[in-house]
C-alpha cells in the first residue's frame, strides 16, 4: 500500500504526540518528522514514535560535503526509521556517501536500512525562480527529470517531487523508482507556500508512491477521518 505520511509540523514531542492520541487504532500509521521537531527533540521523538510501531520518514535533507553527508547519515541509520531525505543537488557522489552512511549505521545495530529519497526540487520552487533565482537554463521538467535519474544511478531508492513529475520520471528512470510526493491539498484547502500542487486523487492518478500530507490534515475538524478520507482515496480501498 502506499503511505500516506502525516507532516509533524509541531514545535514540540507533547504536542506532536497528543495529536497522535487519536490515531492510536489506526494502522498501518506513517509520520514524517522535519527539522522542526527533530532538531528540538533528537532521537527521543523517534523512538517515541516507533514504541507505537508508527512508520517514520526523517526529513532532514541532508546536503553538505560527502564525508560529512555519510557520517550523518550513519547516525540515521541507527534510528530504526523508515525513510530519510538527502538534496539531490549535493551530487551523485554526496549520494553514494548517503547510501553507504544509512547501510553502515543500519547494519551496526541490526536494524533495516532506511530508504533512501532524494530531493529533486522542492514543490515551493516555481519556473520563475529556477531560471531567475537559480540560473538553470533548463525547464523545471528537465532539471527533476535528470536529478531524478542521477539520484537513481547514484544508489537512491526513490525521489521527492511534486506528483505533476511523476510520470517523467518513471519514464527516465523506472516504474518501480518511488515518487515520494508533497505539496498535497485537499480541493478546499489553500496552497500556502506551495507552487506545485495536486489533491490525493491526482496523485494516484500520476502514479504516486505515497504522499506527504500536513495541514490538511493537521488543521482538519477530524483528522483522522480526514487522513482515512487521504489513505482511501491514494489507495483506492476503504480504510
Amino acid at each position: 500500500m502506499k503511505p500516506v505520511f502525516i507532516a509533524l509540523d509541531f514545535v514540540d514531542a507533547p504536542t506532536a504526540l497528543k495529536f497522535l492520541e487519536p490515531f492510536k487504532d489506526v494502522k498501518p500509521l506513517s509520520v514524517k518528522v522535519g527539522m522542526e521537531l527533530f532538531y528540538r527533540e533528537g532521537e527521543s521523538i523517534i523512538k517515541a514514535l516507533r514504541d507505537q510501531d508508527i512508520d517514520v520518514f526523517l526529513d532532514l535533507k541532508l546536503h553538505d560535503i560527502p564525508h560529512t553527508v555519510e557520517q550523518a547519515a550513519k547516525q540515521i541509520g541507527q534510528f530504526d526509521i523508515q525513510y530519510t531525505t538527502v538534496h539531490s543537488l549535493g551530487g551523485s557522489e554526496m549520494i553514494k556517501a548517503a547510501k553507504r552512511g544509512l547501510v553502515e549505521g543500519a547494519k551496526k545495530v541490526g536494524v533495516s536500512q532506511p530508504q533512501l529519497l532524494a530531493v529533486t526540487q522542492l514543490t515551493s520552487t516555481s519556473e520563475n525562480q529556477l531560471h531567475d533565482e537559480e540560473l538553470v537554463n533548463v525547464s523545471m521538467a528537465e532539471s527533476v527529470s535528470h536529478l531524478a535519474k542521477m539520484a537513481s544511478q547514484s544508489g537512491a531508492d526513490g525521489v521527492i517531487s511534486s506528483a505533476l513529475e511523476n510520470d517523467l520520471i518513471h519514464q527516465t528512470v523506472s516504474d518501480e523508482f518511488k515518487c515520494i510526493n508533497p505539496g498535497i491539498r485537499l480541493p478546499s484547502n489553500n496552497v500556502d507556500d506551495q507552487k506545485r500542487v495536486v489533491t490525493p486523487e491526482k496523485a494516484a492518478e500520476f502514479h504516486t508512491g505515497g504522499i506527504v500530507v500536513g495541514r490538511s490534515i493537521i488543521q482538519s475538524d477530524n483528522p483522522v477521518q480526514t487522513y482515512k478520507d487521504i489513505y482511501n482515496a491514494v489507495n483506492g480501498g476503504t480504510k
